[in-house]
C-alpha cells in the first residue's frame, strides 16, 4: 500500500541548541521582512495600481478635456497652441508642446514653474478652437498618489532610498519564498499554479499565499529591478554605464525674476516654432506623439522627442534637435540607438506594464493590488504558528530531564568452517530459512558456519569453499536493511573467487514487480566474480513450501540432510477476532481515509512492530454480482460452509467459464493472498488495534482494506494471525530512540512507543509526516500526553500541505540533534511508504551522517525499517 505523508512543527528541546539550516534562516528572514516592511510595501502597491490606469481614470472624470470629437479641420501647430497658451497666461513662460497625431486630441502645453514650485502647470488647449481646456479634476490628486508611491510623501532625496530599500525588500520577498515554497515535483506546472480548492484553514492561506505569489513573481522582480534604477542613483549610473548612455545633470530650478510671479526684465520675445515644426514633418513622416521643448533665449535649439507610428512601446522615441531656423542639427532615430540605450528605454515600461500592452498593464495592476493580500496572509500565517509555538512551549515546560542513554553493541567475529550459510533478513524469514540448512548440514556430519550477511564483508568468502546464501528481497527487489552495505562492497570490489562453490535461495513475493531482485542480483555477481554455482538459485514466492523442499533436495549434493519441518512456532495459527470498532481518524483530509480498526479475541502475546496477516474477503456485492453472472447458487453447500462464503474468500474465476456444478466451481478456486498490517497496539491494550488507510483504484475500494474500513460491520468475524518482525523489533536497552513515518506508518511506531513508554524509557524523538495539520493530526491526544508526562521530549510533526515540507525535510533541518542522538547510541525505526518517505529518509540519512556510517548502523541493527 502506498501512502502519503507530510510534516509539523519543530520545537528544539530545551536542553540543546539546534542551528537554524539554510532554509530556516531564509523562512526567518522572510516572515521578517515580511511583516516589517510588508505593511509599507501594501502603500506602494495600492498606490501603483492606482497610476496603471491613471490617464483612463482621469479621462472618465473629465469628458471633454482629453479627448474632443474629431473634425473635418486641420489641427492647431504647435506656434498655433503655444501662442493660444501665452495670450491666456502673459505672465508666464510656456516650456513645450505636445502634439498628438490622433483626432481629437487635445493638444497639451508646459509652463514654466512659478517660485516654490517643483515643477511648472500643465495646460490642455482645443487642437481645432485653440481655446484652453477647463482644468483636469482629480489631477492634483493623482501627483500626490505619485509622490507617495515614488518617494512616501519624504521628498525626492529622502525618499529615494527608503522606496528603493523597499523595492528590495519585495525581491527578497518574492525569491526567499520561491526558495520556500519549492516543492519536490518542481517539473509539474499544476503544483507551481494551481490551488487545491478543497483546502481549508490555515492550508488553503498558504496554498495562496504561496501560488499566488508565484504568479506574481515576474511581476515583482520586474516592480523592484525598475525601482531600485531609479530609487539609487549608484545603480543607475552603473546600468547606464554598461549600456554606454552618458546623462548630463539634472538642471537646478530656475532662480524667479524680482516682481511680480513669474515676471522677467527685458523679457525675450518668444521663440517662433514653425520652421522647427516644418522641419520635424519632414523628417518624422508617420508620427503619433511629439513632444517639443525649447527656451526663449535667442540661438537655442527646438528638441523633439517623439514617437512613431509603429513604435514598439510608448518610451520608444526618437529625437531631433533643431535650430529657430529651422536647420536639423542632429537626428537620431530610435532605430539608430545602440542596444544598451534602447534598453533603458524599457525600464519604465516595464515598470507600468505598458511594454505588454493593455494584457501586461492589467498583469501589473493585478500583481500591484495582491501586495496587501500577502501582507493579510502573511499575518495570519504568522500569528497562527505563533500561537501553536506558545502552545508548544507550555506543553515542553512540563518535560523531564532526559535521562542519559547507553551505548550499543557490536558485530560478531567469523567462525573459520568449511560450509557458510549466510542470510540476509528483514522480517526472519532469512535467517530461519538459514538455521534450518545449517541444521540439515550438521545433521549428515558437516560443518556449518551461520552468519548474518550484515556481519560479513566480502573478503570473508574467500576463508570459504562452499557458501549457501538464504536472501530476502525487501521493497521492489532492494536488499534487507542490514545486508545494503555488504551488497553494495561486493558490487564495488574487484576480487575473484574462482575458488568458491555457491547456491543462493531467493525470497520473494511475486507480487512486487523485481521479484526476487536481491537473490538474483546476488547470484549474478557472485558468478562474476569467478564462482561456480552448485545449482541453481532456488526462488521462494511468498514462503511458498514447495520451493523451500526444492531447497531441499538441491542440497543433497553437500551431503545434508532434508530439512526438517517449519517449526510451529514460525506458522503462526490463524484465529478469528471480532471487529468491534472502526473510527475515521482523519474526517475531511485530502488523503484516503484512515481508520483505527478494533480486533477483539483471543490472540497469543506479541512484541512491538510485529505484523498481522488478514484474510480479505470480497464484500458481498461482488460475490452476489459474480453470481448472478455466471447463474451458479450461492448457497450450494460446499464443505462446512456455501459456495457463496468459499467465493468471497477466493480469487474470483472468470464469470464467462462455465462450471458444471458448485463442487467443480469450489475445487479450482484459490484462496485470497493475506494482506499484511502492523499492529498498532501491545497485548497489554486488550485488542489488536490497526491503522488501515482505504484504498481506492478503478475498480473500486481495495480488497483488504475496503474490507476492514467498509465492507465489514462491528461485530463480523474477521481471520487472522500475528507474525513476529525481527528486523523492526523492540530494542532491549534503556536507549535512545527515534521514530520515523508517515500516514498509516504510525501504527508500527505507536506500538514502540507504548511500549517504551510502559516501561518508562524516556529518551524518545518522534518525526511523523502527514498532509494537514487541521484533518490529519493523528493520535494527537496520545502524543500530546506522552509529551506532557516527558516520554516525547522531541516531537516533530510535519504537515506537508500546510507548506511544512516532509519529514525527511525536517530531518535535515534537524541534522545536528540527529547526529548527537546517533553518537549517544540511538537505534532508529523507519515505518512508513517506501516510494517517497522511506527513501527520502535514506537520503537524508546519507547526506547527515554519511553513506557508510548509515550501512555501518543499518548492520549493526541500530537502523531498523518496516516500510512497504
Amino acid at each position: 500500500m502506498k501512502r502519503d505523508f507530510l510534516p509539523a512543527s519543530v520545537t528544539p528541546a530545551p536542553s540543546r541548541l539546534v542551528l537554524p539550516t539554510w532554509k530556516g534562516v531564509w523562512f526567518q528572514l522572510h516572515w521578517f521582512i515580511g511583516i516589517t516592511a510588508g505593511t509599507v510595501l501594501i502603500v506602494i502597491g495600492l498606490t501603483g495600481a492606482l497610476l496603471v490606469f491613471k490617464d483612463e481614470m482621469l479621462d472618465l472624470a473629465n469628458p471633454g478635456v482629453r479627448h474632443v470629437p474629431a473634425q473635418n479641420a486641420p489641427v492647431l501647430t504647435p506656434q498655433q497652441v503655444a501662442q493660444a497658451v501665452r495670450t491666456a497666461h502673459p505672465e508666464q513662460r510656456v516650456t513645450s508642446v505636445i502634439l498628438y497625431a490622433e483626432p481629437g486630441t487635445a493638444a497639451r502645453v508646459g509652463l514654466a514653474p512659478l517660485p516654490g514650485q517643483q515643477r511648472g502647470e500643465s495646460i490642455h488647449v482645443h487642437p481645432y478652437a485653440g481655446t484652453i481646456q477647463p482644468e483636469m479634476a482629480g489631477e492634483p490628486a493623482f501627483e500626490w498618489i505619485e509622490f507617495l508611491h515614488r518617494w512616501l510623501l519624504l521628498g525626492r532625496e529622502t525618499g529615494k532610498p527608503v522606496t528603493g530599500t523597499l523595492a528590495l525588500c519585495l525581491l527578497g520577498l518574492a525569491l526567499s519564498g520561491l526558495y520556500l515554497r519549492w516543492p519536490r515535483n518542481a517539473g509539474n506546472w499544476r503544483t507551481w499554479l494551481t490551488i487545491d480548492t478543497r483546502l481549508k484553514g490555515r492550508s488553503f492561506l498558504w496554498a495562496l499565499h504561496s501560488v499566488a505569489g508565484t504568479w506574481a513573481l515576474v511581476a515583482y522582480v520586474i516592480f523592484t529591478l525598475t525601482g531600485a534604477y531609479w530609487a539609487f542613483d549608484a545603480v543607475r549610473t552603473t546600468v547606464d554605464g554598461w549600456a554606454g548612455v552618458k546623462r548630463a545633470p539634472r538642471e537646478a530650478p530656475a532662480k524667479p525674476m524680482a516682481g511680480a510671479p513669474g515676471a522677467r526684465k527685458n523679457k525675450p520675445a518668444a521663440v517662433d516654432l514653425a520652421p522647427a515644426w516644418n522641419t520635424f514633418t519632414q523628417h518624422a513622416p508617420g508620427w503619433q506623439m511629439a513632444f517639443l521643448r525649447f527656451t526663449d533665449k535667442p540661438g537655442d535649439p527646438v528638441q523633439v522627442a517623439w514617437l512613431a507610428a509603429d513604435a514598439p512601446h510608448p518610451r520608444a522615441r526618437s529625437a531631433m534637435t533643431i535650430a529657430p531656423d529651422g536647420t536639423l542639427a542632429k537626428n537620431e532615430p530610435y532605430a539608430d540607438k545602440s542596444a544598451g540605450a534602447r534598453a533603458l528605454t524599457t525600464i519604465y515600461p516595464l515598470h507600468i506594464g505598458t511594454y505588454f500592452g493593455l494584457p501586461g498593464r492589467i498583469a501589473m495592476l493585478l500583481a500591484s493590488l495582491a501586495l496587501p493580500g500577502f501582507a493579510v496572509t502573511g499575518w495570519m500565517l504568522y500569528l497562527k504558528r505563533r500561537r501553536q509555538a506558545r502552545a508548544a512551549r507550555a506543553e515542553r515546560a512540563a518535560l523531564a530531564a532526559v535521562m542519559a542513554p547507553a551505548g550499543g553493541g557490536a558485530a560478531g567475529a567469523i567462525g573459520a568452517t568449511p560450509t557458510l550459510v549466510a542470510y540476509a533478513s528483514q522480517t526472519g524469514q532469512a535467517e530461519r530459512l538459514a538455521l534450518r540448512t545449517a541444521a540439515a548440514l550438521r545433521a549428515a556430519g558437516t560443518p556449518a558456519d551461520v552468519h548474518a550477511v550484515a556481519t560479513l564483508v566480502p573478503e570473508d568468502l574467500a576463508r570459504y569453499h562452499e557458501a549457501l546464501f538464504v536472501a530476502s528481497s525487501y521493497g521492489e527487489g532492494e536488499p534487507p536493511d542490514g545486508a545494503r552495505r555488504f551488497a553494495r562492497l561486493l558490487a564495488e570490489n574487484p576480487l575473484r573467487l574462482p575458488h568458491l562453490r555457491y547456491a543462493v535461495l531467493a525470497l520473494g513475493d511475486s507480487a512486487y514487480a523485481q521479484y526476487c531482485g536481491f537473490g538474483r542480483a546476488l547470484d549474478d555477481r557472485l558468478a562474476a566474480l569467478g564462482g561456480t554455482r552448485l545449482f541453481a538459485p532456488v526462488e521462494v514466492d511468498n514462503g511458498d513450501e514447495a520451493a523451500v523442499a526444492r531447497w531441499s533436495s538441491a542440497l543433497a549434493c553437500l551431503g545434508a540432510a532434508p530439512l526438517a519441518a517449519a517449526p510451529a512456532a514460525e506458522t503462526a495459527p490463524w484465529r478469528s477476532w471480532t471487529l468491534t470498532q472502526r473510527t475515521l481518524l482523519n474526517p475531511g483530509s485530502l488523503g484516503g481515509p484512515l481508520f483505527e480498526v478494533r480486533l477483539q479475541g483471543r490472540a497469543a502475546g506479541w512484541l512491538p512492530g510485529a505484523l498481522v496477516e488478514i484474510e480479505a474477503r470480497h464484500a458481498e456485492d461482488v460475490v452476489q454480482d459474480w453470481l448472478a453472472r455466471t447463474g451458479m447458487d450461492g448457497d450450494a453447500a460446499i464443505g462446512d460452509g456455501t459456495l457463496a462464503g468459499l467465493l468471497a474468500a477466493s480469487e474470483l474465476p472468470d464469470a464467462s467459464h462455465p462450471f458444471a456444478s458448485a463442487g467443480e466451481c469450489a475445487a479450482v478456486l484459490k484462496p485470497l493472498a493475506p494482506r499484511r498490517y502492523s499492529v498498532a497496539s501491545l497485548p497489554a491494550d486488550g485488542a489488536v488495534e490497526l491503522l488501515v488507510r482505504q484504498v481506492h483504484h478503478e475498480q473500486g475500494l481495495g480488497l483488504a482494506s475496503g474490507w476492514l474500513t467498509a465492507h465489514a460491520m462491528p461485530g463480523t468475524e474477521v481471520r487472522g494471525r500475528l507474525l513476529a518482525n525481527p528486523g523492526f523489533a523492540p530494542v532491549d536497552a534503556d536507549v535512545p530512540c527515534i521514530y520515523i513515518g508517515n500516514g498509516s506508518g504510525l501504527a508500527g511506531l505507536r506500538g514502540h512507543l507504548r511500549a517504551r513508554v510502559a516501561a518508562g524509557r524516556r529518551r524518545n524523538w518522534l518525526l511523523f509526516g502527514e498532509r494537514q495539520r487541521a484533518f490529519d493530526s493523528l493520535c494527537a491526544g496520545e502524543l500530546r500526553q506522552w509529551a506532557a508526562d516527558g516520554f516525547l521530549p522531541e516531537l516533530d510533526l510535519v504537515f506537508s500541505r500546510d507548506g511544512e515540507g516532509y519529514v525527511q525535510d525536517r530531518l535535515r533541518e534537524r541534522g545536528e540533534l540527529l547526529r548527537a542522538w546517533i553518537a549517544d547510541g540511538a537505534v532508529l525505526y523507519v515505518c512508513g511508504s517506501l516510494q517517497g518517505m522511506a527513501g527520502g529518509v535514506d537520503a537524508a540519512l546519507a547526506r547527515l551522517l554519511g553513506r557508510d556510517t548509515v550501512e555501518l548502523l543499518a548492520a549493526e541493527g541500530r537502523i531498523r525499517r518496516d516500510v512497504y
